[in-house]
């Protein structure tokens, strides 16, 4: 199975700015990283009109896109089950860590990301997964490690040595 870490914590606290921050931490070092974002709305990459969109409108179950740049599978699910994340993890090409949004109840390591002008529950008082805190807050009341959001070479490293890469 995949290495993956993921990234926990209330819409708009910074969770995708502190990974596309940490990206680059371990690209440099000459990491392979994948990203696995779970989305709670619907979403399209595709455009109606689109021959692409006409062939999934019309039950085509995966279309492949392809241009010179990149190319993308999008799978329509028809009404099934979301695969499992293992599943999902198995479908990304080989990488060497996957970094993951969302997914709070997924049993991988996870980062809580905070701020202090959001006072909401914290997460890791009821998932275990949670092994440590972003935030710009000081002394959090817990024992799990506790970073500053923009302390990235330090969370890196501390990733790395979660999944033991």
């Amino acid at each position: 199975m995949k290495k993956a870490f993921g990234f926990t914590g209330y819409s708009g606290v910074g969770k995708t700015t502190l990974i596309e921050a940490l990206l680059p931490q371990f690209t440099s070092q000459g990491l392979q990283v994948a990203l696995i974002k779970h989305a709670h709305h619907d979403f399209d990459l595709d455009r109606p009109g689109k021959d692409s969109y006409r062939h999934r409108a019309a039950g085509a179950t995966e279309v492949m896109l392809i241009c010179e740049q990149r190319w993308v599978i999008l799978h329509e699910l028809h009404g099934a089950a979301l695969p499992p994340f293992a599943e999902q993890l198995e479908r990304l090409g080989p990488c060497d860590l996957v970094l993951v949004e969302g997914y709070q109840n997924t049993p991988i390591p996870k980062m809580e990301v905070r701020r202090k002008d959001n006072p909401k529950p914290f997460f890791w008082l009821a998932n275990q997964d949670i092994v440590a805190i972003a935030t710009n807050e000081a002394n959090l009341p817990t024992t799990l490690k506790q970073f500053a959001l923009n302390d990235y070479a330090t969370i890196a490293e501390f990733i790395k040595q979660t999944v033991k890469l």
